[in-house]
């Protein structure tokens, strides 16, 4: 039987969801609780504790592991972590609630409790300092910034039991996978070597060529998508699917890619968030993670390989999972075909650059995409939703900054 990389500081995935009788059990008892309402990232994150993407989390960080992945990428217990994953809450609902007690998690989003946390600390944090450590600025335009900056004014911490997984099940069926499914589909497929490509967007030429060199290197490659929050202008997880589903079935050889999807917000956090991508696709069973252009970045808040840069900083154990670096990628007229740093000798003239933002921005306003910038069948169904939205949103699309992934 093949073997698969071990989850994240364990030896087993440790997922949170409860199941059966338990579930059942624990779901009445969530009814008689305090409530305390969640985010939609503490949401995905408890969503992701819940299926054991988080392996090996048992619930929402303390003080000391806020403090220590901030200023050192370690929890309290020494396991490594690139970004804080806590619950927040205002003032008054924190003083209502001792320590010791059990409350219920409820999302708005999702109309239902989705967890129940037995709190074992109530703190306070410096949320500038999270920003300027996590994402590398205080600036508020910045989607990630505004999220820590508009979380409540008390963490609570402690260990968490999951009862929900929301609505990805239902809404994207097959496409939505756990990582035990993940591993599963390897072990199936006789797969040891798995790269793992980060995607929020449908995929132009230059993905493709990403995932088509990890191909050569590993036994396969897992497509894996966010299907949570984005933010305004990038394109909604179903039609990235439709894409992404039509790019596989007449571009890739049958049998080497796999499409998923997970339940996470995007954080936008470049280096410190591809770190994080790295981890919680250990936990899926992947042994490199594709790392290229302005992973994980927004505007221009990170230098173009920070992300990769990044995975030199650690310690050499602190992952088992290793980065695939890969250098700029375009369309080059010369070579006539797709092309890299490392492999093409000819000027910038010569070279057309691909992002999702330059995709983005073209089909918004109706303008002309090359042939070589994005496959046809891609362009016909990204058309189609470009054609359908509404001006304003076609106004957002053009306003909102660039990300290669």
């Amino acid at each position: 039987m093949t073997k698969l990389i071990n989850p994240h500081g364990s030896d087993e995935l440790k997922p949170l969801l409860l199941t059966g009788e338990a579930l059942e059990d624990e779901r009445r008892r969530a009814y008689s609780m305090k409530k305390v309402h969640i985010s939609s990232r503490e949401a995905g994150d408890l969503i992701m504790m819940g299926i054991g993407g988080f392996t090996p989390l048992d619930g929402f960080m303390t003080h000391a592991d806020w403090a220590g992945v901030c200023d050192g990428f370690k929890m309290s217990n020494g396991i490594f972590w690139p970004i804080p994953i806590t619950l927040s809450t205002d003032k008054e609902t924190a003083d209502s609630i001792h320590i010791g007690e059990e409350v219920a998690l409820w999302s708005e989003e999702y109309g239902e409790i989705m967890a129940t946390l037995s709190v074992t600390e109530k703190y306070s944090i410096d949320k500038e300092h999270e920003c300027i450590m996590v994402y590398k600025t205080t600036d508020t335009e910045h989607p990630g910034v505004q999220m820590v900056m508009q979380q409540g004014e008390v963490n609570l911490a402690g260990k968490v039991k999951v009862l929900s997984q929301g609505d990805f099940e239902r809404r994207f069926g097959e496409i939505y996978m756990t990582p035990a499914q993940t591993r599963a589909k390897f072990q199936e497929k006789g797969w040891n070597q798995i790269a793992a490509f980060q995607t929020r967007n449908p995929m132009h030429r230059s993905h493709e060529y990403l995932v088509k060199i990890a191909i050569e290197i590993c036994d396969g490659v897992l497509i894996h998508s966010l299907l949570g929050k984005l933010k305004p202008g990038d394109i909604p997880a179903d039609v990235r699917k439709r894409a992404i589903n039509t790019l596989v079935e007449n571009y890739f050889v049958n049998d080497t890619v796999i499409q998923a999807g997970y339940p996470l917000d995007m954080r936008y956090a470049g280096p410190r968030e591809a770190l994080l991508h790295a981890l919680f696709r250990q936990n899926y069973g992947c042994t490199h993670l594709i790392v290229g252009r302005d992973h994980a970045g927004v505007g221009e808040y990170y230098g173009p390989f920070d992300a990769q840069h990044i995975f030199d900083e650690i310690p050499e154990d602190a992952l088992e999972i290793r980065p695939l670096k890969i250098d700029w990628t375009f369309w080059c007229h010369k070579c006539n075909g797709m092309a890299s740093m490392r492999t093409c000798p000819h000027d910038a003239k010569d070279r057309l650059l691909l992002s999702g933002t330059k995709l983005r921005k073209a089909l918004s306003e109706g303008s002309e995409v090359p042939p070589e910038f994005s496959r046809p069948e891609v362009l016909e169904i990204l058309r189609n939703y470009y054609g359908n939205l509404k001006d304003e949103d076609k106004v957002e699309v053009k306003l909102t900054g660039h990300s290669a992934r």
